[in-house]
């Protein structure tokens, strides 16, 4: 059984493009590695910008330097 977790900034990714995600992942163990879809685990965690680092400093403030 995979296990596949995704993790992103919780910053816009829209309902539709978590689906597509998840379907996505799922062919691509299905169709590279034979894995059966029925007991595929995909699982998206969004973190707020506020608590992911990058360079020592959050993307929050990444993205308000511009960086």
């Amino acid at each position: 059984m995979p296990y596949v977790n995704i993790r992103i900034t919780r910053d816009g990714a829209t309902a539709e493009q978590k689906a597509a995600l998840i379907k996505g992942v799922t062919e691509l163990l299905r169709d590279t590695l034979g894995k059966n879809p029925a007991t595929t685990v995909v699982t998206i965690d969004e973190v707020d910008t506020d608590n992911w680092g990058i360079g020592g400093e959050s993307v929050t403030a990444r993205r308000k330097a511009g960086k």
